[in-house]
């Protein structure tokens, strides 16, 4: 599991921003690159703020930023499961209810999607996108589950935490920082597997251009 810092760090440098006021709740996603299976929670979720002396405090959760298998096979929407795109989401939530139920929070701006409608177990990340209003809430799992560590039907594209202790301490922060700042708050999520795609497209158009240069040599003699 990265730290704080490094997620931080990490996402900056892809020049998002990390809100530096006084108890201002940032909250970070990190797809995993490594995952292999999609019903188990193997992502990051990092809820920090800076104190009044400029410290960081914080903590890196354990979650998931991805729909589970089950919703992958059956997808809410006839455009396939939602699999929330990488990026910086200025104050699209704010805190409300998940579904009637219980306080999270709800999202109150666009995000955009990749659609998978494939109907497996494995995402597309390559599938056509989609941006709108879609309960991409961020929430806890289902209390007392006999298998924590199995998301189930817990996640049909939301970001969710696994644990209740690590969940109601975000909220509980959340609440404090609507006290100073008002009911809206970023999330910013960063997936692993963007460096991979940029390095490995960056190798094919290398080779590519590559083979034109020496085509064109050799036509050219």
């Amino acid at each position: 599991m990265a730290t704080l810092q490094q997620i931080i760090k990490t996402a900056e440098n892809k020049g998002y921003t990390i809100d530096k006021r006084p108890f201002k709740l940032n909250i970070i996603g990190v797809r995993n690159a490594k995952a292999t299976n999609q019903n188990t929670f193997d992502d990051e979720l990092a809820y920090f703020y800076y104190d009044n002396n400029g410290q960081l405090r914080g903590k890196v959760a354990v979650g998931t930023t991805d729909p589970s298998t089950y919703w992958l096979n059956n997808p809410m929407n006839v455009k396939g499961a939602a699999v929330l795109k990488s990026g910086e989401y200025k104050d699209a939530y704010a805190i409300g209810l998940h579904r009637g139920q219980y306080t999270a929070l709800v999202q109150v701006k666009p995000v955009t999607t990749i659609r998978d409608n494939d109907r497996n177990a494995i995402i597309n990340y390559f599938a056509p996108t989609t941006t709108g209003l879609y309960g991409i809430n961020i929430h806890r799992a289902t209390l007392n589950k006999q298998n924590k560590a199995v998301i189930g039907q817990d996640s049909a594209g939301c970001q969710v935490f696994r644990d209740v202790a690590d969940y109601n301490e975000m909220i509980d922060l959340a609440k404090k920082s609507r006290e100073k700042y008002g009911n809206k708050f970023s999330y910013i999520l960063i997936d692993e597997l963007d460096e991979i795609k940029f390095r490995n497209t960056s190798i094919l158009f290398l080779g590519l251009g590559l083979v034109s240069f020496s085509l064109y040599y050799f036509f050219k003699k």
